[in-house]
């Protein structure tokens, strides 16, 4: 049952990843969008599971918190350090394909893109994990958590694709990365047969990967999004995007 519900989860991703390609006239909305999504995503519902699942104190410090500002870091020291060893060997400041107009080659560093990309698939895995686990507790707890994967699977779908592609990744790229993200939850429900993660450690990945997700939507989707267009529609997608999640988080049952 949990492998049938996670291909609805491979359907929702697919459809996300293709509403992200078909705005793309309307870029600075789609960064917009994407970044609410992302502030969402980690507000409402990645930091609040992770406090549940990993609240034990360090030196007076909730643990989850802790890696939340730990992945934030992180994060910041990847693009740092990829962006740095990109300028050392020489990287041109042409346009290429595939860059949003206007955009240069030493102003996004392409891995930074295919590292979120990443992390996005990991999560997608795990949420394929936690959805083979509910449905092996009971059936009222698989529907529920079902419910939150399915909904919020197109905010990762749209938020995979448009990572790979706002750092300058070819097409083919981000929809490898697409594909990859819709397939993690079949995949990760199929292992949820044999693997059982703890609670505490499922709590603590949440809250680093929020931190990490938190920097790329604060530190780079949206002031990309506002650089060129400051426009108040282009708010008004963030802002969407937000209560977006806050409504599929709240449909099913946080």
């Amino acid at each position: 049952m949990a492998v049938l519900v996670a291909l609805g989860a491979f359907l929702m991703t697919l459809f996300g990843g293709w509403v992200a390609q078909r705005v793309t006239d309307r870029r600075h909305l789609v960064l917009g969008l994407a970044g609410g999504l992302m502030l969402g995503v980690v507000g409402l519902d990645l930091l609040p599971e992770a406090l549940e699942a990993a609240g034990e104190e360090v030196f007076g410090v909730p643990r989850a918190l802790l890696l939340f500002v730990g992945g934030f870091l992180f994060a910041h020291v990847v693009e740092r350090l990829l962006a740095t060893r990109r300028a050392s060997h020489g990287a041109d400041t042409g346009e290429k394909p595939g860059r949003g107009p206007g955009e240069k080659a030493g102003e996004r560093t392409p891995q930074v893109g295919l590292v979120a990309a990443g992390a996005m698939v990991l999560h997608s895995l795990m949420d394929g994990i936690a959805l083979g686990a509910a449905f092996q507790v009971g059936g009222g707890m698989g529907a529920t958590v079902a419910l939150a994967v399915v909904t919020h699977d197109f905010a990762d779908g749209f938020n995979t694709y448009t990572l790979t592609r706002v750092y300058g990744n070819e097409r083919r790229k981000a929809l490898a990365m697409l594909f990859a993200d819709a397939l993690a939850p079949i995949a990760g429900a199929a292992l949820a047969t044999f693997l059982t993660l703890p609670e505490e450690l499922l709590g603590s990945y949440l809250g680093f990967f929020g931190g990490a997700l938190l920097y790329l939507a604060a530190a780079e989707i949206l002031p990309e999004a506002h650089h060129a267009h400051p426009a108040r529609t282009t708010l008004l997608c963030t802002v969407a995007g937000v209560g977006f999640i806050w409504l599929v988080v709240g449909l099913s049952g946080g």
